[in-house]
């Protein structure tokens, strides 16, 4: 691993890409054997894994906000109600399976935004985005197979000035995290795949803040404001 030419933006996002897992074999073994000698790094990993750490904790129970299902209302088209397509997708364990992680809001929200759905309209994956440190849905995800996605926001940011909101993804298997395009805070947006891989469960989203224009490097480089994993709710 060449280290000659690293800033301290790439050392901290090589520790946290290391810390969440997403470095491929070869890279993380090279991360390993740096550790024992390279103090920075080291700090940069401690620093991430502390930074981190509430994630691994279970929430406990809360109570919906009283406004979540208004808000849900507003936000998503009007729907009806279908018995046969709520009973499938409630014994779907693929489902809460992957929404565990998310904790008891985050699977009240997609269990609402799948049974408002109407029939035929079902999407193929959808994802909750929450801040890493909370449990308050920001955003959810709704993906079809004509591999558009669509990115509905259940709140509006304060965004800073001269800042920007930037939305990623990335595979299991991906290198690294692919930018989708910038987001306009409190603005529903669609966003096309067809220069990616195909969509699949566990790839991760994220929200992140970066300067007006976005990342100068075309990786995160600023604090993720929301995260989340895809869910497949269709077959």
């Amino acid at each position: 691993m060449n280290t000659a030419n690293e800033t301290p933006d790439d050392l901290q996002a090589l520790a946290g890409e290391y810390v969440l897992g997403t470095l491929d074999a070869t890279q993380r073994r090279a991360v390993e054997a740096r550790l024992a000698h390279d103090t920075a790094l080291r700090a940069a990993v401690l620093a991430w894994e502390a930074r981190l750490a509430p994630l691994n904790t279970i929430p406990e129970e809360q109570a919906l906000p009283s406004d979540l299902w208004s808000r849900i209302l507003r936000s998503i088209e009007p729907a009806v109600r279908t018995a046969s397509r709520w009973h499938r997708w409630w014994n779907d364990l693929r489902l809460w399976r992957g929404l565990t992680a998310g904790g008891f809001v985050t699977a009240a929200l997609l269990c609402g935004l799948l049974v408002m759905r109407p029939a035929g309209e079902a999407p193929s994956y959808m994802v909750v985005l929450v801040p890493p440190q909370g449990q308050q849905p920001g955003y959810v995800i709704q993906a079809k197979m004509d591999k558009r996605i669509t990115l509905t926001p259940l709140a509006s940011d304060n965004v800073p000035a001269q800042k920007s909101l930037q939305f990623w993804t990335k595979g299991d298997s991906w290198n690294a995290p692919v930018s989708l395009g910038l987001v306009q805070p409190g603005q529903k947006a669609s966003f096309a795949l067809d220069h990616l891989p195909p969509l699949q469960s566990n790839q991760l989203f994220e929200i992140t803040l970066e300067p007006e224009n976005g990342s100068p490097i075309g990786r995160p480089t600023g604090p993720i404001l929301y995260i989340g994993r895809a869910v497949k709710v269709t077959s």
